[in-house]
């Protein structure tokens, strides 16, 4: 089967975006246009839309109903337990949800506006075996000049409560145009502590972010070594502001992103072409903290209820 992929465009500013509906409602390009000059920002494996290649490396995956890892393949929620499929090749942990790798429905498409749904009961009833309840995302992605808005909206269609987690993955090219160079570019995360990691796992220590993990003053691309969990995020006005910036090019990414995302991972994929800025809603494996009397900020909706969160990037000239 073909993928169905919807492509944005401002024709004013001659910025592209596509998003591959088919295959977890990636939005894997986004081509800006500065000076005449046209920048892929977004990192994707050739042909990843056509060939289905691993869904969380490439474009901006949806983490959804659970950001990063959950312990080995099964959790506990009120009072019931629930296994889900193993999916970490290292460490036999299920990651990263449902939603990545499965067709979603395109329920508006507009020249510049794509609106997609997942609703699990309709796409894979199989997964109400797996999770407490149905549940429906709806993304919404908006192409204006050089800025891609996104707003992302859960609600509990269900009978039951829904426990969840919400995370996006992007992955950014690094330098930001022909003619920069990608280890000076600058990393910047307004960021006060990480969470501590044993085999990926967080171990529900928050510590101060020092040195390599500090990067609230900019950190150049060759110190960072990181895939880690940042947490204590300094917001403004509701906001949190995130940026890369290339010193060659005086140019600036900003990614920002409203207060109900609480934590933020920074990844360097292995091939460091891009580097990932991903705010997640709550820290990974959050049904263990949870059970542990430690607040990782797994949110809950009864049915009916609903929740939302919005990104927005941009690339600027400086």
């Amino acid at each position: 089967m073909s993928p169905q992929v919807i492509e944005l465009c401002d024709e004013a500013k001659g910025t592209t975006a596509k998003i591959v509906a088919s295959y977890g409602f990636n939005c894997f390009s986004f081509q800006a246009v500065l000076h005449g000059e046209r920048h892929e920002v977004l990192w994707s494996a050739p042909n990843f839309e056509r060939d289905e290649l691993l869904p969380s490396r490439s474009g901006t995956p949806l983490l959804f109903p659970w950001p990063g890892r959950i312990r080995g393949t099964e959790f506990t929620f009120e009072g019931k337990t629930y296994r889900v499929q193993a999916a970490d090749d290292k460490q036999g942990n299920a990651i990263h949800g449902f939603v990545n790798c499965r067709r979603w429905k395109v329920v508006e498409s507009t020249p510049h506006k794509v609106v997609g749904r997942f609703v699990a009961s309709q796409v894979e009833p199989n997964i109400l075996q797996w999770w407490p309840s149905d549940f429906s995302l709806t993304v919404t992605y908006e192409l204006q000049g050089n800025t891609l808005n996104s707003q992302l909206r859960v609600d509990n269609p269900g009978p039951g409560r829904l426990p969840f987690g919400l995370g996006t993955h992007a992955y950014f090219r690094v330098p930001l145009g022909a003619g920069g160079q990608a280890d000076d570019c600058v990393v910047t995360v307004p960021a006060a502590a990480y969470w501590e990691m044993e085999k990926l796992l967080p171990t529900g220590k928050q510590l101060p972010a020092t040195a390599g993990r500090d990067l609230r003053q900019g950190l150049p691309f060759h110190e960072t070594k990181l895939d880690d969990v940042l947490g204590q995020l300094t917001f403004s006005d509701g906001r949190c502001v995130t940026s890369i910036y290339d010193p060659q090019l005086k140019r600036r990414l900003t990614l920002s992103f409203s207060d109900g995302f609480r934590e933020c991972v920074v990844f360097n994929p292995p091939h460091r072409e891009a580097i990932c800025i991903e705010p997640y809603t709550c820290v990974p494996d959050p049904f263990t903290l949870t059970a542990r009397g430690i607040d990782p900020g797994l949110r809950i909706l009864d049915p009916g209820q609903s929740f939302t969160v919005d990104t927005s990037l941009q690339i600027s000239a400086e």
